[in-house]
């Protein structure tokens, strides 16, 4: 790093899952960490030790980013941590992590569920790098989150995966407009994870864990640590001329 000084990457949603493990692993890039948390501080609180532990600077802010009323706040949050805890007052990368997933037919959703989908994975996203653009350095890196359900189907997730491919789309639009920056964006689009998201069906089912290990090319349902090296990768100057691509981290699943 310049002058010695390290990196700094914020990552929505990382007090669990992915974006922790994601946040872990920048951190042992040499990246000093903001994260947001929505409710769990105490956990979030747990991630800012561990990324202390590896010798890296970390803060966590609370988030929902599923209210943009909240946005100008948290940017003003981030501002003040930048230029008082920080000797560099901008971002290095944006790590777009935080949502959820509802399992819901297409038959039963309900508007309702649709506008939180909606806030959840593409308004929030949308406006929060937006409105964090004056923070991020020029030469940044974006990472969005999709999912491989914006690219294969499941029953259930019409609402969930038509967010990911807008996300999918929205990535190369930012990576266009944002070029001139030498802001790069991308997409990184997981496939089943053993996680607590969405009730955590793919840890705690064993059926449904062995469905999907068994339409996998390399027969195993991803781990978070299959994830977050990757987002690492994506955030750091090893991927610098990787930009406007969607990355799908799913081990070969129904290829």
């Amino acid at each position: 790093m310049s002058n010695n000084q390290s990196k700094i990457a914020l990552v929505t949603g990382g007090s669990r899952g992915l974006g922790k493990d994601s946040a872990l692993q920048l951190a042992k890039k040499g990246f000093d960490l903001i994260i947001t948390y929505q409710t769990k501080k105490e956990a979030a609180d747990e991630v800012v030790k561990e990324i202390e532990n590896i010798g890296q600077k970390a803060y966590a802010l609370p988030l929902d980013i599923s209210s943009t009323a909240g946005f100008d706040q948290f940017v003003t949050e981030v501002k003040h941590i930048l230029d008082t805890q920080f000797a560099s007052g901008k971002l290095d990368a944006l790590v777009n992590n935080a949502g959820i997933g509802i399992n819901q037919s297409f038959e039963t959703t309900t508007e309702e569920t649709l506008d939180a989908m909606t806030n959840i994975h593409f308004k929030g996203p949308y406006f929060l790098t937006q409105k964090l653009l004056p923070l991020l350095n020029d030469g940044s890196s974006v990472v969005n989150t999709s999912s491989g359900l914006a690219r294969f189907s499941f029953a259930g997730y019409s609402a969930y995966g038509a967010m990911k491919a807008a996300i999918d789309s929205l990535s190369r639009y930012q990576a266009l407009e944002l070029g001139s920056r030498k802001i790069r964006v991308n997409s990184i689009a997981p496939g089943a994870i053993e996680t607590d998201f969405g009730g955590g069906a793919v840890r705690d089912s064993k059926e449904y864990n062995q469905l999907v290990s068994s339409q996998t090319a390399l027969g195993r349902v991803g781990l978070p640590d299959d994830i977050g090296s990757v987002v690492a990768f994506l955030c750091s100057d090893d991927s610098k001329w990787i930009n406007a691509q969607r990355i799908e981290v799913a081990g070969g699943f129904r290829i």
